[in-house]
């Protein structure tokens, strides 16, 4: 089938303030998100995008518009709330440090397949995976329909999503999915076929070594992973 890459929006004020925004309206690109964006925009120009589709979240509609903007011919958009992020519940709009001493943040990081986020609201993280991996392999194949098996698109989604769509085209459990990292305004790479999905590219910045020294500034304790994606 076709190619997907798979592009977490820019950083947010929530990611620079240390907040798990889930659902929260208004969470938009802070100035560095726009900057990582824009940069993208530029490098994604040889690309030829067939399509786009986004998570309806306002972070993910703003990072898609900044990435149309320069195409001369932009390609369809479509939103999709399968690919939204993770609904979180009653931990929606707190701090990663004040999570990280809940009992339920270790169930995060060790099991997140027996996690289910508090309060009517709150999704499973199981839930989350399996609405997102169908989305994605779906996507592809209505490419492959469309546009042929040589046609390529882009999800515009959310730390954890598409980790998760990641885990899935790795052949890992979700288990194991919080081995993955993905940056803001990342580009990872996934190839659908009949035969097998194969993995081209993950958490791709286009930038130095260098910003490796960010790991040891997470506001998560003990090199946890954070629910949304870190920063």
């Amino acid at each position: 089938m076709s190619t997907l890459l798979l592009i977490r929006h820019g950083r947010t004020t929530a990611n620079s303030a240390g907040v798990l925004a889930g659902w929260t309206p208004g969470v938009l690109l802070d100035d560095s998100g726009e900057v990582q964006v824009r940069a993208l925009a530029q490098r994604l120009l040889p690309v030829p995008l067939a399509r786009i589709v986004t998570s309806p979240l306002e972070r993910c509609r703003q990072t898609t518009d900044l990435l149309v903007a320069p195409r001369p011919t932009p390609p369809p958009v479509a939103v999709d709330e399968r690919l939204a992020e993770c609904r979180y519940g009653d931990w929606t709009g707190r701090t990663l440090r004040e999570l990280s001493r809940e009992r339920l943040w270790q169930v995060v990081q060790r099991q997140p397949s027996a996690a289910v986020f508090p309060g009517p609201a709150g999704e499973s993280l199981r839930g989350m995976a399996v609405r997102a991996i169908e989305a994605a392999r779906a996507i592809a194949a209505e490419l492959d329909g469309q546009a042929g098996p040589t046609a390529i698109g882009a999800l515009i989604s959310h730390g954890d999503v598409l980790k998760a769509i990641l885990a899935d085209a790795l052949g890992m459990h979700l288990d194991d999915f919080q081995r993955i990292h993905l940056d803001t305004a990342s580009v990872s790479v996934v190839h659908y076929s009949p035969q097998r999905t194969s993995v081209e590219r993950v958490n791709d910045t286009g930038g130095a070594l260098a910003g490796l020294h960010r790991r040891s500034r997470r506001r998560a304790p003990r090199g946890d992973a954070v629910p949304g994606g870190d920063i």
